[in-house]
């Protein structure tokens, strides 16, 4: 969500937040993977979950791990500034 926020006005680009958990307000589903050129994860094992749910469709996209350890709330000023230099 931290990173759908920092760059939905950017016009370069067009996002959608989803994450794998059970507790993810909006899930991952195979129409955004397929919606998506790109799939940006924050630690490698989001990544692993999404090839072991969505194996069926992962030729359509590439998945770009960041590493950055998700222990950050949402908009907190160190995630916000790791994600724009990541990215």
């Amino acid at each position: 969500p931290t990173a759908e926020k920092l760059y939905i006005k950017d016009q370069r680009v067009n996002v959608r937040s989803a994450g794998v958990s059970n507790s993810a307000r909006i899930k991952l589903s195979q129409k955004s993977l397929q919606w998506a050129d790109i799939i940006i994860v924050m630690e490698n094992k989001y990544k692993q979950k999404i090839l072991e749910l969505y194996s069926n469709v992962m030729d359509l996209t590439q998945i770009v791990n960041l590493n950055i350890p998700d222990i950050f709330e949402y908009m907190d000023e160190e995630l916000c500034e790791l994600i724009t230099s990541a990215v």
